[in-house]
């Protein structure tokens, strides 16, 4: 399912979409890793209640995703220990409109996202969000396993097609 016509994102007339790999990280149990977001991040606001969502990051230019994915979740969470299960097509989501000062994401239209299904083959210890990995800030300041069937509700509004599709892709190894 793509949300947005991949056709978009190579406009010259257009803003492009940033290239994003999402991580659903399943625990034993089938319940997935969300963060709490604690700030804005340009035009990724963040708003009262709806502060959650699961681990996500760039492509970097000649990155595959599949090793996207990995870097993504050791920067953001610490996890080194997953299996890969399976993963989505491109799917996209556009940013609500941004006219804040100067930021990295503001000259994108949104973000075109493969997701991966993974399993959590460490201990919870291992889970860190707030520690600063390859220079990346942290993203998160608490975490906690959630079931894939609620994650949509607790994200923002302009995410939340994506995380649908997202769990319905997954939801077999919820």
């Amino acid at each position: 399912m793509d949300l947005i016509s991949s056709t978009d994102a190579g406009s010259t007339t257009e803003p492009l979409y940033r290239l994003n790999v999402g991580i659903a990280l399943f625990n034993a149990r089938g319940r997935v890793l969300i963060g709490h977001r604690f700030k804005d991040d340009g035009p990724e606001i963040v708003l009262p209640g709806l502060d959650w969502q699961m681990p996500q990051g760039g492509v970097d230019p000649g990155e595959e995703p599949r090793v996207a994915v990995m870097r993504e979740l050791w920067e953001e969470t610490g996890v080194h220990h997953a299996d890969h299960l399976g993963e989505t097509g491109w799917l996209a989501y556009e940013f609500p409109p941004y006219h804040g000062p100067y930021h990295r994401l503001g000259h994108f239209r949104g973000q075109r996202q493969k997701w991966f299904a993974l399993r959590f083959t460490g201990a919870d210890s291992e889970i860190d969000p707030l520690a600063t990995r390859n220079g990346q800030p942290p993203e998160f300041d608490a975490w906690r396993w959630e079931r894939l069937d609620r994650v949509a509700d607790l994200v923002v509004p302009f995410r939340r097609e994506v995380y649908l599709e997202v769990a319905r892709c997954f939801a077999g190894f919820a």
